[in-house]
């Protein structure tokens, strides 16, 4: 049985780096790793950006507690790496979070 500990443990890392929601001025939302961060300037690895998400209020229950409907969410693949220039929010995740997010099919055209 799932404990409330279990379900606000923080993400996983990958290679010391923490599992994040960066919330952008004009690039939009991206999940990932936080390899580097240097005032606005985010360097994120294996990161998907959140075009559309649905079953979660705001990005901070994005965060928490991930999505309650994957299904109807909208994130294109991963890239290994992107720079974001105007990081106004980041959002450390659960491992709950990390992996509902990682767990969306990839949404493509």
């Amino acid at each position: 049985m799932e404990t409330k500990a279990d379900i606000q443990k923080p993400a996983q890392r990958l290679d010391g780096m923490d599992y994040v929601i960066v919330r952008t001025y004009s690039a939009g939302v991206h999940a990932g790793y936080l390899q580097e961060r240097n005032g606005k300037e985010v360097v994120l690895r294996k990161s998907r950006r959140i075009w559309y998400w649905d079953g979660a209020a705001s990005l901070s229950q994005l965060a928490q507690d991930g999505t309650s409907k994957p299904n109807q969410c909208k994130f294109p693949c991963a890239v290994e790496s992107i720079t974001l220039t105007e990081a106004i929010e980041i959002i450390s995740c659960t491992e709950k979070s990390r992996q509902s997010i990682q767990e969306v099919k990839v949404w493509q055209i």
